[in-house]
């Protein structure tokens, strides 16, 4: 799909009342506990058995694995949640104790732990971007709850999720194609927070490097005789300075997770909403053409950023959950969700000039945006045997719409000199004659519509004695992408596409603890359009297919965790032929090697980490000065390597170390801008005792102890090597109290 740089607007549009809406999933929730309650008065309920939900599903959460930082499986698509030996890819899901435990403050956080993922920043604002397997995927593919579209597009706070699940490898068949079309390498789904079967009262207070303050609350109870009905509420308000020197960063957090369930039926639904603003937080940083090599990175508190800029997001978004069984072998699933997203901002990235000093130039450029996304699914899933072959099915339909509105100002004629190591503060620029715009700033008007929609089949057979399982399955996908010229209205591109992406996959248990799998599955991207130089001007290319082929297995046992997998995925690329036909003839080819290890190996010591090796290359470019090269970005060795030890003789005491190394990467597709790899270490102790009664915890966190100066990514947007400064040596505390 196409993605536009802009951030967006001011306040949001009536017609989305997020009282109204929580009002109506209340009346929803609470009819069915009403006539359970009339019906208790007249005889003895049915006793139900409480497990909260996140997804609504009769199994609930997947079970921890020991130490209690992932758990032993997670949502693969539309097969459901899955224990993770029994499915033929590689999963992984991160606890809600993981997340605590570090401090982790947002999904980024959560993935750093992860050896085949790594963190990027590439539409010229503060959007994240995330390379899995080298592939990336946009912060705006994230799925909640199995949904996509619902979530903050720049930063998504961690109070907002229970799990980060990560489904690695190509996913069209299990997931769909993304509305943005990235994930071609995995995708990543958060599980929202249920009420606990126990009462919770949690208040927690957090101070870090540079003045932030943090409160939280995280309040849950369950009602009625059985305890059917769970509501979950969590309030969040975090404001101050950061490690780095004169930036501000500010975050406003609600979040409602409503659950009811009886002995056939669950219902769900969560009422979210965040706002998000930040201050003169550092730029990517841009080579300029004719700069012969990578600069060094600036000191790790540095801000090279204009004291003017900003970044207003503000997103309300709501999702309904429904499961019900008709039997012991079939049941029926429905979900929805919306979100209205407002963004504004005013940039100055930084493009040098000179590496050798870090000269270089800045000019405004100001940006509004709305977003309104719709989606839904349906879906039937069920079990039979046809002999001696088990099968478990699944049948699903999906829609998803999403409408963008753009303006934007960018004044790239009306540059200001400044400095990478010693910038120059400018007073804000009024934006010039010359300036280029798109839209009303006040009234951002349509500029984009995504319309996709799918069915998908499925069967997973089990034979010999359900040692061996093998998924089968199909999805028919329709893509119909629109554009609008800024001002006018009118549309400019009108793309329309369908495909059938097939799965294959197969998993054999040699023991209950040794599995081995093999998969073949494809991902799914919008083609591109001929630009106006080629023969084929404006000729709009059909679906890019990537195609994975992967083999793994997969060892738990005693409470230690590992996986390998071993991985070959290809992907179209668009090039001009020699006589300048626009074409997709091009690829790109990423091969690598990915070890996990996780669990605890030993009584009160946990391990979390692993490697990827990574071969990503340019293949059949169009150009001899990039066929062979490495795609921006990615480096030839991740690695990972966390651990958390409870002290011996000090009840309550652990310490906890995580190291990360990525390698050096390229910052253009020729290679010749190469960015030195790097090594962080990350340290944390915490401490459990009583005080009057209540669990206190304690936690104390250094972030990068060793104050290490690198770039910490490179690239995140195709074709563009942006430079992030990684974040100084910076230190957290935090207490949380159990009432």
């Amino acid at each position: 799909m196409k993605h536009t740089t802009s951030g967006a607007a001011a306040a949001a549009r009536p017609g989305f009342r997020p009282l109204q809406v929580a009002a109506a999933v209340a009346l929803a929730l609470g009819a069915p506990l009403l006539h359970a309650q009339e019906v208790a008065d007249a005889e003895v309920l049915e006793t139900v058995t409480v497990n909260a939900s996140a997804d609504a599903s009769a199994a609930g959460l997947s079970k921890l694995l020991a130490g209690g930082q992932v758990a032993r499986g997670g949502r693969v698509g539309i097969l459901g949640t899955r224990d993770q030996m029994d499915v033929p890819f590689s999963v992984t899901a991160y606890t809600n104790q993981l997340i605590k435990d570090q401090q982790a403050q947002s999904v980024a956080d959560v993935l750093l732990n992860d050896p085949s993922i790594r963190t990027a920043r590439g539409f010229g604002n503060f959007q994240e971007s995330y390379f899995v397997r080298g592939f990336l995927l946009y912060s705006d593919d994230i799925a909640f709850n199995g949904l996509y579209g619902l979530l903050p597009r720049q930063y998504i706070a961690s109070d907002l999720f229970e799990r980060v699940e990560v489904l690695r490898g190509a996913s069209a068949f299990l997931t769909g194609i993304t509305p943005s079309g990235t994930g071609l390498g995995g995708t990543v789904n958060l599980l929202p927070k249920r009420a606990p079967n126990q009462p919770l009262t949690r208040l927690e207070a957090r101070a870090a490097s540079g003045g932030e303050g943090r409160l939280a609350l995280d309040v849950a109870r369950r009602f009625g005789p059985d305890q059917s009905t769970g509501i979950r509420l969590n309030l969040a308000r975090r404001q101050g300075g950061t490690a780095i020197d004169d930036e501000k960063a500010e975050l406003g957090l609600a979040m409602l997770g409503l659950d009811w369930r009886s002995s056939r039926t669950r219902l769900s639904a969560d009422i979210g909403w965040q706002d998000n603003r930040l201050k003169r937080t550092r730029t990517n940083v841009t080579l300029a053409a004719g700069v012969t090599h990578v600069p060094p990175a600036p000191e790790g508190k540095h801000n090279f950023a204009q004291p003017w800029t900003y970044s207003n997001e503000r997103d309300t978004f709501g999702t309904l959950r429904a499961e019900h069984d008709f039997g012991e072998s079939l049941t029926a699933w429905a979900a929805a969700g919306y979100r209205s997203g407002d963004e504004a901002n005013s940039l100055a990235n930084l493009t040098v000039t000179n590496a050798a000093t870090g000269a270089g130039t800045v000019y405004r450029f100001d940006n509004a945006r709305e977003d309104r996304i719709g989606t839904g699914e349906l879906g039937l899933r069920g079990k039979l045997r046809t002999g001696g072959i088990g099968h478990e099915w699944v049948a699903s339909a999906s829609a998803y719409s999403g409408r963008r509105d753009n303006a934007y100002r960018m004044d790239y004629g009306n540059t200001l000199a400044t400095n990478l190591y010693r910038p120059s503060a400018h007073p804000l620029p009024a934006l010039s004659a010359s300036a280029y715009s798109g839209g009303v700033m006040s009234d951002p008007r349509l500029t984009g519509r995504v319309r996709l929609a799918s069915i998908a089949v499925g069967d997973t057979l089990s034979l010999l004695d359900e040692r061996l399982r093998i998924t089968l399955g199909l999805r028919h996908q329709k893509l119909h992408v629109q554009d609008f010229a800024y001002t006018t209205a009118r549309l400019t591109s009108d793309y329309k596409h369908s495909r059938t992406s097939p799965v294959l996959g197969a998993l054999y248990k040699v023991t209950p603890g040794l599995s081995v799998y093999a998969n073949y599955i494809e991902g799914l991207s919008q083609g591109q359009t001929a630009p106006r130089t080629a023969r084929n001007a404006g000729q709009m290319l059909p679906p890019y297919v990537s195609k994975q082929k992967e083999i793994g297995l997969k060892y738990e046992q005693g409470g230690l965790g590992m996986s390998a997998a071993l991985f070959s995925t290809s992907q179209p690329r668009s090039l001009l032929t020699a006589d300048n036909v626009f074409t997709a003839q091009g690829r790109n080819r990423h091969q690598g090697l990915e070890l996990t290890v996780y669990g605890q190996p030993v009584r009160g010591l946990r391990l979390l980490g692993g490697a990827a090796w990574l071969d990503a290359k340019q293949q059949t470019t169009g150009s001899a000065s990039t066929d062979g090269k490495r795609v921006i970005g990615v480096p030839r060795l991740q690695a990972n390597l966390g651990a958390d030890w409870d002290v011996p003789g000090i009840s309550g005491l652990a310490i906890e170390g995580r190291l990360i190394h990525t390698g050096a990467t390229y910052a253009n597709a020729a290679n010749t801008l190469r960015a030195p790899g790097w090594t962080r270490l990350d340290a944390g102790v915490r401490y459990i005792m009583e005080a009057g009664g209540h669990m206190l915890t304690l936690r104390l966190r250094a972030d990068n102890l060793t104050n290490r100066r690198h770039w910490a990514s490179v690239g995140g947007y195709p074709g563009n090597g942006y430079l992030v400064a990684a974040a100084p040596r910076s230190f957290s505390l935090s207490a949380s109290i159990d009432f």
